[in-house]
């Protein structure tokens, strides 16, 4: 099966991330199952002259990152106020027919932007069957600029989609109701997956790790809350913050020196894939406070190699980690008071005893539920059945 996979942005430090890290791991688990995948996205902030893109069809240069076949055109900013959503290519814009033409199917990460949005309607357009995954990313807004966005294309592709696939029930509902009443087209769980691991061994001084953006919605400043209630009962912890600045690392340092923490704090900037698994083997806590996150991979890649974790209770993967015993799940606050709620979850699961039962009971979930072979295994079975539908329709079908 030739599948083209569909994501706004790559770039070197993965600034964008969840969505085209999927795609990369969706990618690189179809190709080993026997199908033909290709990732069209743009490119930003890779070396090469006078804007030239390593991967650019446009370049010459090898058409292969991180394993997966990839078709890259460097980003315009064309409308930086909109930071992600404004920027698009009219390179790429004017190759995506051919690309959808050619494909079996086109499996778009759907946001409101200037890319992934035309492609989809492309696909509308060439009758090539498509499959939808939004991340968390749509769902009913006031915003002007955004509705206008949805009456102009992402009501429509979300109606005359082959399947729109969700992570949570919550997911689920929010993109329904941005067409409500008009029903949306079927609907099907697709969860975050990660590669299986082995379990992780740890010594020395306690350390507590936060790898994500660095970016307000992340809540890093939270994690930096956490630290005098650690430090007051365990002074030798150190606190690693890992991952791309994008926008509030200056304001996270400037909380750990009001807080006097400045000195048991590290920033390690962003980080290549093997210094993230090395980091995550590395740490007894890993501490995410995003009170967001539809199914963050990053918690998903600590309790694949059985660091214990602790998640506030509005992010998505908190009912597995509540169930499983993998970690420790604090309640929500968007205030300064939830860094002693997490300072205090840290100090749990710095146990021993504690930590070794949350370890185990975190590499034991993943690979028994969130292995990215299973969810490979699960989204060729959706890929199936929408060709198998687009096949028994009697003649073309009206786009």
């Amino acid at each position: 099966m030739r599948v083209l996979h569909v994501v706004t942005l790559h770039t070197p430090t993965h600034e964008f991330g969840g969505p085209t890290r999927v795609a990369f791991n969706l990618c690189r688990a179809l190709e080993s199952r026997g199908d033909r995948c290709v990732l069209l996205a743009l490119g930003d902030g890779f070396p090469g002259g006078k804007g030239r893109l390593p991967g650019s069809p446009h370049g010459g240069a090898p058409r292969r990152l991180d394993g997966v076949r990839v078709r890259l055109f460097q980003a315009r900013h064309v409308l930086p106020r909109f930071e992600v959503s404004g920027i698009t290519s009219p390179a790429l814009l004017a190759r995506a027919f051919g690309y959808v033409r050619a494909a079996d199917l086109v499996h778009v990460h759907l946001m409101r932007d200037l890319v992934t949005l035309p492609v989809a309607l492309l696909a509308l357009r060439a009758g090539t069957p498509l499959v939808l995954q939004t991340h968390g990313m749509v769902d009913p807004t006031g915003k002007p600029v955004a509705r206008l966005v949805d009456a102009l294309g992402t009501r429509r592709v979300l109606r005359r989609a082959d399947a729109v696939l969700h992570l949570t029930e919550r997911e689920r509902r929010e993109t329904a109701a941005v067409l409500a009443p008009t029903p949306i087209a079927p609907q099907y769980r697709l969860v975050n997956g990660v590669a299986a691991q082995e379990r992780r061994t740890t010594s020395g001084p306690p350390t507590i790790l936060y790898l994500a953006r660095v970016q307000a919605g992340k809540r890093p400043e939270d994690f930096v809350r956490a630290m005098p209630t650690v430090l007051a009962e365990r002074p030798d912890a150190r606190f690693v913050l890992a991952g791309p600045d994008t926008g509030a690392l200056a304001d996270t340092l400037a909380l750990a020196d009001e807080l006097g923490v400045r000195g048991a704090l590290r920033y390690r900037g962003a980080l290549e894939r093997a210094e993230v698994l090395a980091e995550l083997r590395r740490a007894d806590v890993f501490l995410l406070p995003s009170l967001q996150d539809a199914f963050s991979l990053s918690v998903l890649e600590a309790m694949s190699v059985g660091t214990p974790v602790v998640v506030t209770a509005t992010t998505g993967l908190a009912a597995d980690v509540r169930e499983a015993g993998a970690g420790r799940v604090v309640d929500s606050r968007a205030d300064a008071g939830n860094g002693p709620l997490l300072g205090r979850a840290v100090l749990d699961l710095l146990d021993p005893a504690a930590n070794e039962k949350a370890s185990l009971a975190a590499w034991r979930l993943v690979r028994e539920r969130f292995t990215l072979d299973a969810v490979a295994g699960t989204l060729r079975g959706i890929y199936a059945e929408v060709l198998a539908g687009r096949a028994a329709r009697p003649g073309p079908t009206p786009r």
